[in-house]
């Protein structure tokens, strides 16, 4: 399985990114683009903090547990998959101004480096190793990357 933490799939993602425009059209679900980088920038909030996240409905953590291995395996995720509802972006956003700030996350999570990065729980999956943040973080961002043919 790909890491974030690895130079080259840390390259991979960010060239990827780079290719996204504003008229990328999605392959499968609701999120415009813009609203796709939020989304993402949304869930490096999660390993990046610097204190306890309070914990997600029951409902997200029970389906969580039984999903979990899925987050940092080789096998691509499922299109149309349910997100906990603080990941939902409805609203509409900029951009250039989310792609920007999404890259600026991602590479403060690389540059921070294996050590100093999920110090706590995840508030849907629970506790990860460090490696399997860096292998979560790959996937979702591939995932989304899929999503908009990048």
């Amino acid at each position: 399985m790909k890491n974030l933490f690895d130079t080259t799939a840390y390259n991979e993602i960010t060239q990827r990114l780079q290719q996204l425009t504003p008229h990328a059209q999605r392959q499968w679900g609701k999120m415009e683009v813009a609203q796709m980088l939020a989304h993402c920038k949304v869930a490096f909030y999660v390993p990046l903090a610097d204190k306890p996240l309070k914990p997600g409905p029951l409902f997200f953590r029970l389906f969580g547990s039984l999903v979990k291995a899925g987050l940092y395996n080789d096998k691509p995720w499922k299109k149309g998959l349910p997100t906990a509802p603080n990941f939902v972006i409805k609203d509409q956003r900029n951009f250039e101004e989310e792609k920007k700030q999404l890259t600026a996350l991602i590479d403060k999570f690389y540059s921070l480096g294996v050590e100093k990065v999920g110090n706590y729980p995840h508030p849907i999956f629970g506790k990860f190793t460090k490696a399997q943040w860096g292998q979560a973080m790959y996937k979702h961002l591939d995932h989304h990357l899929r999503q908009f043919n990048a």
